[in-house]
Parts: structure tokens; sequence; C-alpha cells
């Protein structure tokens, strides 16, 4: 798939609280609920293979869990089975979509129609940032995943590009799923790096009241 008139208008959807998808980063998915084993089957069998993640809200008094307006696409390029029938597979973020609606059907999982118009810009290639500080970014980094108790490879997160880098700490920090979404819904890497760094410098503070971001 090369451009959007590629893209279906309507795919299946995982609503999973807190998990974030963003454009050509990948996500390891464990899946084991019978509704969402089926949902892999079936999209094995499209030609696009491809699953929205979305994060569920809350809503008093509704029957079901609602949607986040925003999600984010992602194509299923990783599959195995363990010998007790759980599948491990691997989504790698094609672009983000706007949900117009549910569709309703016979399958045991939610579908959307979805629109792909707002985000084109994920179709391409990796974004820059030209007002990053790496070596401010990564002190504050450090102070950030030592006060959380977190452990990483530090050499590879310090030669990785601006993109991989901002997005997979977007992915793999424990933020709270509203903050998540926030990260998603970000119209660029630089406004996503700057979210980050204000969620950094806020679980700084929190935990010590002089520890913030220079």
């Amino acid at each position: 798939m090369t451009g959007m008139t590629d893209l279906p208008d309507t795919i299946p959807v995982f609503p999973l609280s807190g998990a974030l998808l963003l454009p050509r980063a990948r996500l390891p998915l464990h899946i084991f609920e019978p509704r969402y084993l089926q949902m892999v089957d079936d999209t094995l069998k499209t030609r696009h293979r491809l699953i929205g993640m979305i994060q569920p809200r809350e809503v008093p008094a509704a029957a079901e869990k609602r949607l986040h307006a925003i999600g984010c696409a992602g194509r299923l390029t990783g599959f195995s089975e363990t010998e007790d029938g759980r599948y491990m597979i691997t989504l790698s973020g094609l672009s983000r979509f706007r949900v117009l609606q549910e569709v309703q059907g016979f399958a045991p999982y939610r579908r959307c129609q979805v629109d792909w118009a707002p985000f084109a810009r994920d179709l391409g290639g990796a974004e820059s940032d030209p007002g990053f500080r790496r070596a401010e970014f990564m002190a504050a980094l450090k102070r950030y995943f030592e006060a959380m108790e977190l452990s990483t490879d530090w050499g590879s997160l310090k030669g990785a590009e601006e993109e991989l880098l901002i997005n997979s700490l977007s992915m793999l920090c424990p933020f709270a799923p509203e903050d998540k979404q926030a990260l998603l819904e970000a119209p660029s890497l630089t406004t996503r790096r700057e979210t980050l760094v204000t969620l950094i410098e806020f679980a700084l503070r929190r935990g010590n009241g002089d520890e913030v971001m220079q």
C-alpha cells in the first residue's frame, strides 16, 4: 500500500487501554480472547492485513465501552501461534485514523468505518524534529527512568533517529491512558516530543520538586 486510496474504508479495531501504536513503529501483542483470535484469523485473509489499535473511554451508564475518536492502524507483519492456541503478533504502524462510525454486523469483534484523510502525512517518510536537543532530552530521560526504576539499553537510545526515539518512548513509557491518547493525537513529531517532555517533567516534579528539565 502506497497511498490513501489503497486503504480500506472499514477496519477491525482492537480497543486496548494504555496501548499506543504510532506510524512506522512496531507493537507486539499477545492475543488470547476468542473474539480477537477470530479477528486475527479474518485479518490474515485480507489484502491489507490492517488492525486498528484504539483506546476505549469510560462513559457512565454506557452498556459498552465507547471508543476514542482517533486510533492508529497497523499492518500485521509478524505472527506465531503457541501450542495452546494463543497468537503472538506484531503490528507495524501505518497511519492514524478518525472513527466515523462503528459498523454493525455478525463479527464478534468491533469494526469501524474510518477516515484516513486528516493523517495523510503518516504515509510519508520519517518525520524530523528541528528543535530536538538530544543531550538535554537524554539527561532528563535518565532522571525519569531512575525515578520510575526503569531500565533500558542506553546505547541504542543514544544512537536512535529522532522519530524512532520519540515514538518508541511515547509507546513504552508508563503514562496514563489519557496521556497516551495525547501523544497519539499530537499533530507533528515536534508536538509529540513537547508533550512527552511535559509528561516527563510532571513525573519528575511529582517525585522531587526540584527535578525538572532544563
